[in-house]
This record gives structure tokens, sequence and C-alpha cells, in this order.
């Protein structure tokens, strides 16, 4: 069997070849994503595992299933890239890798609500300048007195929320299929109005889906209590950056902690040092004192490489060998 891997990092390549030794089976890199420029590269290939960010173009589904592959195996718990309709009518399956290291994720989201609730970046900015008083610009709060609210109560969303109840905080949650487990640390509202407009950190933990592009937008804001802080370490797109700005102009949203941002997909996660960033929203994120953004990086673990890559790769062996795959989403 040989399979096809795009947009190979350098950090997947020993895990890739480890598995590939002990499935017996020949796994070739690629480090460029599916395109329509790269998918030749398919022919002689029974399977291939991606790792794309940008929406794949309408004209490859046709191509690739003419090429006799079965599946496109995504190496990410997001599957929005991909247009499961499309791919459903060329025969094409579409996985994901659901869960690889919900720990690293929740880890870095609570990283992140700890380094704006704390004024980290302005603390070690005066250091650096060698200004060493105390004043209210740096002065915080403590996790404990706070209301936080978790939005999609997942594994990841629990996690988190586990993990802020250790700190003392009152954790409040919302999904449409609330988790019972979670029932012991934290108390589900109906709606996600009523969680959020009581929260002192509202924590999103939900996939982007074509019900809740920007849910998070400027009614939901004004909804929220003043001095808010927002951390989302899940999809861009829930989030309506522009409202976003607005809100922390007007000073309804304190700070925010981005791992996504909703059109990411020309710089994330690529080298743009020496190179102009057009986007003048996202360098507007990147400047300002009350954002902290980092390149959708929450993931990113050695655990959670090795489990992404073994992920993607078992689902494309799976649907060769069977016609179908246990992490299959159409």
């Amino acid at each position: 069997m040989k399979i096809l891997m795009f947009g190979t990092r350098e950090d997947e390549k020993q895990a890739a070849l480890d598995w590939a030794r002990r499935e017996n089976v020949e796994v070739t890199f690629n480090e460029g994503p599916l395109t329509m420029e790269t998918v030749n590269l398919l022919d002689d290939y029974d399977a291939v595992t991606t790792s794309q960010t940008a929406k794949l173009d309408d004209a490859l589904y046709e191509i690739v299933a003419r090429k006799g592959i079965k599946q496109l195996a995504q190496r990410s718990a997001g599957f929005d890239m991909f247009d499961l309709d499309k791919a459903a009518e060329h025969g094409l399956i579409i996985s994901n890798v659901p869960s690889y290291s919900p720990n690293a994720i929740a880890e870095y989201a609570v990283t992140s609500a700890m380094n704006i609730i704390r004024n980290t970046e302005k603390i070690q900015r005066k250091v650096r300048e060698h200004d060493f008083t105390w004043n209210k610009s740096i002065i915080s709060k403590e996790m404990r007195s706070m209301t936080v609210a978790i939005i999609g109560t997942g594994r990841i969303g629990s996690i988190t929320g586990q993990i802020l109840k250790g700190f003392g905080a009152e954790v409040i949650g919302y999904d449409i299929y609330p988790n019972e487990a979670a029932k012991s640390f934290l108390t589900y509202t109906d709606t996600l109005e009523e969680a959020i407009k009581d929260a002192d950190l509202i924590s999103i933990h939900m996939p982007l889906t074509k019900d809740n592009q920007h849910m998070f937008n400027a009614e939901l804001f004004a909804k929220m209590k003043d001095g808010v802080y927002i951390v989302n370490t899940a999809r861009g797109g829930i989030l309506d950056t522009k409202a976003l700005l607005e809100a922390l102009d007007s000073g309804k949203v304190a700070a925010a902690a981005l791992d996504t941002y909703e059109n990411e997909s020309p710089y994330f996660p690529k080298d743009y040092r020496g190179k102009e960033i057009e986007d003048e929203v996202l360098l507007e994120l990147i400047f300002r004192d009350d954002v902290q953004v980092s390149q959708h990086i929450a993931f990113y673990t050695e655990t959670a490489v090795m489990n992404l890559v073994e992920g993607g790769l078992n689902s494309a062996k799976e649907v060769v060998e069977t016609g179908t795959c246990e992490n299959r989403v159409n």
C-alpha cells in the first residue's frame, strides 16, 4: 500500500516513518497542500492524508476520485476546509482525528487565560524597559474570584473547565449536547446568552459549522458584562473579529487570547519574516496590548503530533482495506 502525505512538516516525519515500518506501508511526504497544482502527484497512490488549512478547491473532489482515491484523511479535528456534500457526491470519504490530545489544547487555553488576566506580556515589556513600578495598568484579578463560561463542553472544553475549577473559579457551561460527566464540576445553562451574561472569562471550545459562523458577534458582545476576558482556541470563524475589536475599544472586552483567526490560512503556520502582511486586521491584533495572538498552536505537543499523524494514516489505510473508517465525518 502507498499513501501520500500532503502538508508534511518536519516534526511529523519520524512519527510517520515509525508508523509505516510497523504497518508495512509505504508513506511518501509532500510539504505542500493538496491543490490543483499538486493533485497529479496522486497517480499510483492508494490513499492520501492531508493537513489542509485553506478551503479545498471545488474541482479537486472529482479529480481525486477519478484517480481512484476513495478518501481524504485530514490530520486535525477540524474538517471545515472540506465541502462534505461535494465529497460525498464523488464518493470520497472525509475523515478527521477527533481526539489527539485534548489536554494539550486545554492546557494552552488555561495558560492563555492566565496570561491575559495577569497581564504577563505588559509586565514583561515594562521590565524590558526597566520600568519596575507597580501601577493600575498591570493589576489583575484572581482566577478563584471569577466566573468562567465554557462554551462547548466536549473533551477539550471539559478538561479546560476542570483545570479552572481547580483554581477555585465558578465554572458554568453551555453545549447543545450537555456532557453528563462535566456536571460534576460545572453548572449548565439552557442558553448561550445565560452562560455569557455574568461571566468574567469566556473560553470557546466549539467546532466551526454553518450554524455558528460569527456566533460571537456585536449583538452577543453587548450581552456580556463589561471587562470580560475572551479565549478562543477553537476556530477563528466562530468569532467576528471586527466586532471583537470594537468591543475591546469600548472596554466591553478587557482582553482576548486568540489562537485562531478567521482569515488565518494565508499566514498560519508559515514563516512571514521579511514579507509583507496585507491583512490589516491581523496586524492590529498582533500589535494591540490587549490581544494575545498565537499561530493556531494550542495543540502543538509531541504527543499530539504523533497522534495526529497516526490518526490520519490509520484512517487512510482503513478505507483502503475496508471501504470505510471509524473517524469518517460524511
